[in-house]
Order: structure tokens, then sequence, then C-alpha cells
């Protein structure tokens, strides 16, 4: 058996056109909300790994109200239990503070006390990448990130990848992680439980079948509220960053043509970039 929690998070998509507005918040107007693409790679994986050894598939993402349809989705394709960390009314986690996030998921999966805990690189939207890895450090848990292929196996088999160091912790199972690192790939055995953020090509997300949407309606989903933590939590959680502006890349200006022969071009660009774009 193998219980596995997947960290969600809801976010535009790719696709949509979103605004900035003077005062530096975004407007979505009426743009689509999905689930992370990065975290659509953990949550296959979740399905395949239980689909191979059974156990559960828990997830779990932090938001408001409409960050619901995030995880009903998640229940389509075939989750089992969903759980909502409430931010309407908390100025804590609707801050969006990466410590915070960290820090209440952490509460919430320490009593599930997962084998497995799966999550995207990073979310499409604000692109830090720290949250799960932040968990992690919470919960005490070996991590591995940018995973491009992950298997789970016992001691004997991972031994056999080559991928455990001497005199590594011994466990009865472990997952065998092959990561991408810049171009390239390095394959490192982490023993369970343990974290690992999935990055792009680990596999093809599904699509939710009908049968999965009717079943989703009637799938646990729990709330809850990060005053139930505690007051103590409350303050240890006070949020580490603080945003201080937002606004989106300047237009991009129309091209130009210097003429000339290639050593007056040559010449024309370095002034260019001397002045215009102060480079050197």
């Amino acid at each position: 058996m193998l219980n596995i929690a997947v960290l969600l998070k809801q976010t535009f998509d790719t696709e949509e056109k979103i605004v900035v507005t003077p005062d530096g918040s975004i407007s979505s107007g009426e743009a689509k909300l999905v689930i992370n693409p990065y975290d659509e790679y953990a949550l296959e994986e979740a399905l395949r790994q239980r689909e191979l050894h059974g156990g559960k598939v828990y997830v779990i993402t932090s938001g408001p109200e409409k960050a619901e349809e995030a995880l009903r989705t998640a229940l389509a394709m075939g989750a089992d239990e969903a759980v909502r960390l409430e931010s309407e009314g908390s100025t804590l986690l609707a801050g969006g503070d990466s410590h915070t996030i960290a820090a209440a998921l952490a509460e919430i999966l320490r009593p599930l006390a997962p084998d497995l805990v799966l999550a995207g690189l990073f979310a499409v939207d604000s692109g830090s990448g720290s949250v799960a890895l932040q968990v992690a450090e919470r919960l005490s848990l070996p991590h591995a990130s940018a995973a491009v292929k992950l298997d789970i196996a016992g001691a004997e088999g991972a031994a056999a990848s080559g991928a455990i160091p001497a005199g590594a912790k011994t466990a009865e199972r472990f997952a065998i992680v092959e990561r991408d690192v810049e171009g390239d790939t390095e394959t490192v055995a982490i023993p369970l439980p343990a974290l690992v953020t999935a990055q792009q090509g680990l596999n093809e997300p599904r699509y939710p079948s009908l049968p999965g949407i009717m079943k989703a309606k009637k799938k646990p989903l729990v709330r809850v509220n990060p005053a139930d933590f505690g007051n103590e939590w409350l303050t240890a959680a006070a949020a580490r960053t603080v945003r201080t502006a937002l606004f989106p890349p300047e237009p991009r200006a129309a091209g130009k043509r210097l003429p000339g022969s290639p050593a007056e071009q040559a010449a024309a660009l370095t002034q260019l970039l001397q002045t215009a774009v102060k480079l050197g």
C-alpha cells in the first residue's frame, strides 16, 4: 500500500489573457482557471503509483472557494479524497506568502502521514517553486525535485539501481527518481516517506472521464481553516515576504534597421547598446 498526498494549486490557463491594473492587482476577467500544469503531472503520477501499489491519493490545495473546482477535477481524474485550506478571511493566506502556505500545508499533511508527497516543480503564476520544498523541510522529509521518472522499490531494488550512496539511511522502500538537471538527468534514491516535485515529461496527464466526474460529486472534500491550528501556530507562520509592486513587462518596441557597411552597423549597434539599453 502506498498513501500519496498531492499538493495542487489553481492557476490561470496559460493561454488566457490577464491584466495588471495600475494599483498592482491582477484583473482576470473571465479567464479560465485550471490545475497548475506541473501539479497535473504530480497528480497523474500519484494515480499511476496507486494503480501499481494500491493505497489512497489525497489532493490538497490552499485557496478560496473557487479553488474547489480544481479539487473536483482532481477527484474526477481518480483521486480519493480532497482537502481545501480556506484562504478567505485569512490575512495570512490571502497574502500568498510561501512561508505561511507551506506551514499550513505541513499541518494538514502531518496527521495524514503519507508515504509519498508529490507536487509540481513550480506554479506557472508565481514561479517560485519553493512551497513544496519548504513543506518537506518542515516535515523532515527527504526530497528530490524536477522528476522525469519515478519508481518505488524495496531496499534491494534501490540498491540494484546504483542510486544509493554508501552509508545512506536504510529503509523498507525507496523512491528512485530520475531528475532533470539543466538538460541532463541524474538518478537518485531517497527513502520513504519522501517528497518529489514533478517536471514536464514525467507523464501525460489523463482527462476526467464521465463516470469519474459523477463519482467525484460523492467523494470527500474537507475544508480546513488556519484558525484551527491555534494562536501559537498563527504567530509562528507570520509572513516572511512582502510584495511591494507588481507590473507587466514593457511593451516590445518596434525593430530598427541599421544602415551602412558591416563595420558601420557594428559601431552603430554598439552605441545603441551603450546608450539605449545601458549595457557596458
